[in-house]
């Protein structure tokens, strides 16, 4: 079975005749967007014939460019030092700000259409798109004028996106040195951050130094591209009128201010709980003044056996059989079709992803699996963001964009399927293991998740004034992991470097992509409490949720399930079954 992913269901080549002719129909579908614009002032004869158009130019172009764009960007994740695909990515995206003054000319003239409703009424095509077209007109608000928009839209090329790729290029490339054993070596980022999952206590301390020292050397180049890309965030936002970054974050998540409160405040009363578990877990392995950073992820358990990538694929494949045959068929898929990229390797970025490719009706997951059962979870979340992308393959291409709250739902519902069958099918000390993993991921969703919320709203607040040298970053980091973990960890050893190596800071479409991570798990634990109660209704239910998400608003898809995600008694409901894990885990102890 290949680890590596294959991209030629995309194009065989940068080179292929297939790719090229695509670019000459990027041109093609350009000019005629242009054009179509361009008719909007002076052409009020029929409305419903030009939405029309207008909506079915662009799905077919979104489906186009995605295309083109995603094998960019998906080759370069893995190679990141490839120049055919830096050369053709950045090609794109100098064609695809000609769109700038197109879309805003569609936007302001959307947003104008005083009967709007009426027009939609007269037209299957409008009716199916009624959500989009409205939400055109709310995006109105936030429009500037046409050439702004193309100023904008051009600088970002070596202003942001610039900057995201060099921070990409110096993380992935970044060499740790280490010592194992007498053996001096370098390794590459990603594999010195899975030693943290290692049984040797020793070995997990070890990688922990030489991460952090390895960062010195890139520390001044992380902190000018994380300036540079927060920097245009902030004076971009201003123009557009949103009060902050985090307004326009909640707005392009279709969430509301209410939602984000009620969630954290919840999370806030249940801090208490989480630092309960941190202090008994380091107690465990022997740590008196709290659990140092570098044990967070520390096995508490027997670790009866490392996972190949085909036992993570057997593993999964059952597990997830036990939801339904649907499930498990899309996954076994992806191993088959060699969809995953599970290899970690020099040049390859960090972490993982899924990016589900509509156009084809396929995903590409990335990992870097090393075989501890971590990473079989990894899996498992990212192949339910393929999930969520499989169950929108009977919208169209406008409507399979969901926001990114709810895109963390389906992947942690997958998460909590894996375990929670897991578990019950292992001796007691693997399933002390399991248990111990679930509340360590559940942390971190929780409790660094809300360190990295208070860590980017501080870093959004300085950045407006001056720019931040690398020892603010670490101050910044440092404050924002005490506030949030508390006692629960060792203040001699925290990680002030988390802003490096967490790429979601670096890109200047995503900010707060931390919360979603928060919502995600939380809203799933409810969705999964409710599969308890009725398996065999929940499935197909879970299935049309995962349809529609592409065209409601947050509180309207979870209202689909009676959920009321502006009560805090929802997300305290979720955090219970949290708490109910953690002290079982400890009466295990």
């Amino acid at each position: 079975m290949e680890h590596k992913w294959s991209l030629k269901e995309l194009y065989s080549s940068f080179s292929s005749e297939e790719f090229k002719n695509d670019l000459i129909k990027c041109d093609e579908f350009i000019d005629k967007i242009k054009k179509m614009s361009e008719k909007l002032t002076n052409d009020k004869s029929n409305l419903v014939k030009i939405l029309e158009e207008y909506i079915n130019i662009s799905n077919d172009f979104s489906h186009l460019s995605f295309k083109l764009m995603a094998f960019c960007q998906l080759t370069l994740s893995v190679d990141t030092k490839n120049v055919d695909a830096l050369r053709y990515l950045e090609l794109l995206e100098e064609k695809l700000t000609a769109l700038a003054q197109p879309s805003t000319k569609f936007t302001k003239w959307i947003g104008s259409l005083q009967n709007l409703d009426e027009i939609i009424k007269a037209s299957e095509t409008l009716k199916e798109h009624a959500f989009y077209l409205r939400e055109e007109v709310k995006k109105n608000k936030y429009i500037l004028g046409e050439n702004e928009e193309i100023i904008i839209s051009k600088m970002k090329n070596t202003g942001s996106s610039a900057w995201s790729k060099l921070q990409d290029l110096t993380t992935s490339n970044l060499l740790v040195d280490i010592d194992i054993k007498g053996k001096k070596e370098k390794l590459p980022l990603t594999v010195i951050r899975n030693m943290a999952y290692d049984d040797d206590k020793d070995l997990r301390k070890l990688a922990y130094e030489a991460e952090l020292k390895s960062y010195k050397k890139i520390e001044d180049v992380s902190a000018a591209c994380l300036n540079g890309i927060k920097g245009e965030v902030i004076t971009v936002a201003k123009l557009r009128g949103y009060k902050s970054p985090l307004e326009e974050s909640l707005i392009n998540s279709r969430m509301d201010r209410e939602s984000l409160d009620a969630m954290f405040n919840a999370i806030k009363e249940y801090l208490p709980v989480f630092k309960k578990y941190f202090r008994k877990k380091a107690e465990t392995l022997g740590y008196k003044n709290g659990l140092p950073f570098y044990e967070l992820f520390a096995p508490i358990g027997k670790n009866s056996k490392q996972y190949t990538y085909e036992d993570a694929k057997e593993f999964i494949g059952y597990n997830f059989k036990t939801f339904s045959d649907k499930l498990s068929n899309y996954a076994l898929n992806a191993f088959d079709k060699n969809w995953i990229d599970a290899e970690p390797r020099e040049g390859k970025v960090g972490g993982a992803f899924c990016e589900n490719l509509h156009v084809i009706g396929e995903s590409r997951i990335m990992s870097n699996f090393s075989g501890n059962f971590g990473d079989v979870v990894t899996l498992a979340h990212e192949l339910g963001h393929g999930y969520h992308g499989s169950c929108l393959l009977n919208e169209s291409a406008i409507n399979s964009e969901y926001p990114m709250p709810i895109a963390e739902t389906a992947s942690t519902f997958c998460e909590t399927i894996i375990k929670k069958a897991a578990v019950k099918n292992v001796a007691k000390e693997e399933a002390l293991l399991i248990l111990e993993t679930e509340i360590s991921d559940c942390a971190q969703v929780i409790v660094d998740i809300y360190s990295r919320f208070l860590f980017e709203q501080e870093l959004f607040e300085r950045r407006e004034k001056s720019s931040l040298s690398s020892k603010e970053l670490q101050e910044i980091m440092i404050e924002s992991q005490k506030k949030s973990y508390g006692e629960g960890l060792d203040l001699n050893y925290l990680h002030p470097y988390m802003w490096v190596c967490k790429p979601h800071y670096y890109s200047a479409g995503f900010n707060f992509y931390n919360y979603p991570y928060a919502f995600g798990l939380l809203f799933s634990k409810g969705l999964y409490s409710k599969y308890l109660d009725d398996k065999e209704k929940f499935v197909a239910e879970y299935d049309t949720l995962l349809s529609v998400t592409g065209k409601n608003q947050i509180s309207d898809i979870t209202k689909l399930m009676n959920i009321d995600i502006h009560s805090m008694d929802f997300w305290r409901s979720s955090l219970e079954l949290i708490r109910e894990d953690i002290d079982k885990f400890i009466k295990l102890l």
